[in-house]
């Protein structure tokens, strides 16, 4: 699944720890994420998408 949590991220000038903490998941999860190596929880995903203000529809796409 891509994303654009990479992006939004750095946009933000936010560190992954950072937004890990926002968002209340580990470092490692959140460059899980960024590297499309894991995909979120439906909860952690809405938590994300609130959070850059935006809607899961454009923060995750699925590759086709």
């Amino acid at each position: 699944m891509k994303n654009r949590v990479h992006e939004l991220r750095e946009k933000a000038g936010l560190s992954q720890g950072q937004l890990a903490d926002l968002v209340d998941v580990s470092r490692q999860t959140i460059n899980s994420i960024e590297k499309e190596r894991y995909t979120p929880s439906l909860p952690l995903a809405l938590a994300l998408a609130r959070y850059f203000g935006t809607s899961i529809e454009k923060l995750f796409t699925e590759e086709s």
